[in-house]
């Protein structure tokens, strides 16, 4: 499995220059509010979208201050998305640490996830970098719809596996997308080159979901999300899918009539999680994963072989073989 620790040293002056700008960012004149950007920063992750933005960068180019914004706002949108997650999945935890809801209340919380992305915005506009706020606002409308349409499609419980990746295509490929387009335009790659890194982001953004929804089958993930968390909160993903697919009418109707009435109840969920198991459901959500991951990497045929290359080709294998 590639080490991220090891996919960051290709780019390490750059990636060290990147968060000096945007801590910088982030510095407010308010005592409450810098204090609260402070704790936002001590919680930056594994920082993979703004790899993505300074990999696809250095692939076509040198990494330079247009870049820097970029994956700043790219990092900016996606925190305040999951300020705003917390919020209304009322979460006390992110990431080990205390959320900002948990800390400062609901109300706080939201102001601080509109002033992030307010901030992204106002980042983009003086310096007058309008096909940015093009892409980026195209990618919010993007996962705000993929999570309406998720949201009405498990009320119903009538997703089909077409149906989940136009969804997860929405809510989150479009953003590691938008991270790799971003990154080429930064550095004045062509309009071949941007399209390209732009299927190569999506693609990869579906493996990425993928992965991510494949954990919560697993009964030790090490997440710090409980296993089924999915099934109670009435999310079909793929290895669901593929369950409800390949049983009889009947199996399908019980295992439908335990996710709907049932989900809060650990055995139901516990019920349907041995069952994805016992039908090889995770092997075939795996194959499919590697099927995506294949098509991104395909979409980088073009690009001279470079550390910058072999890096961003490892951040997608890092993306598909992380174990939270």
């Amino acid at each position: 499995m590639s080490n991220l620790d090891e996919i960051k040293k290709t780019i390490e002056p750059e990636l060290k220059q990147f968060n000096i700008f945007l801590e910088e960012s982030l510095k407010s004149p308010m005592p409450l509010l810098n204090k609260i950007l402070k704790y936002v920063l001590k919680q930056k992750g594994k920082q993979i979208r703004p790899l993505f933005v300074l990999l696809s960068a250095k692939c076509h180019g040198e990494i330079n201050e247009n870049t820097y914004r970029a994956a700043a706002f790219i990092e900016l949108l996606h925190t305040a998305t999951l300020i705003h997650d917390d919020v209304v999945d009322d979460s006390d935890k992110r990431r080990g640490m205390f959320s900002l809801n948990a800390l400062w209340k609901n109300k706080i919380a939201v102001l601080v996830g509109d002033y992030l992305l307010s901030k992204g915005m106002m980042l983009a506009l003086e310096n007058k970098d309008y096909q940015m706020l093009d892409v980026i606002s195209s990618t919010v409308k993007a996962m705000s719809e993929g999570e309406i349409y998720q949201m009405e499609k498990a009320r119903r419980m009538d997703i089909t596996e077409e149906d989940y990746y136009e969804i997860i295509k929405a809510k989150t490929a479009s953003l590691i997308s938008s991270c790799c387009m971003l990154g080429a335009i930064s550095v004045n790659a062509t309009e071949s080159q941007v399209e390209k890194m732009c299927n190569f982001g999506t693609s990869a953004g579906i493996a990425f979901q993928i992965k991510d929804d494949i954990f919560d089958y697993q009964i030790n993930n090490k997440t710090g999300k409980p296993a089924g968390n999915d099934i109670q909160e009435h999310k079909m993903t793929l290895p669901l899918i593929h369950l409800l697919k390949i049983v009889d009418k009947s199996e399908r109707r019980n295992i439908i009539r335990k996710i709907k009435y049932h989900s809060d109840e650990v055995e139901a969920r516990m019920d349907v999680i041995n069952k994805v198991h016992q039908n090889n459901c995770l092997d075939y959500a795996k194959e499919k994963m590697n099927d995506f991951v294949n098509e991104a990497l395909s979409q980088l045929d073009e690009i001279n072989d470079s550390e910058a290359l072999t890096s961003l080709k490892d951040l997608v294998e890092f993306c598909i073989e992380r174990e939270k």
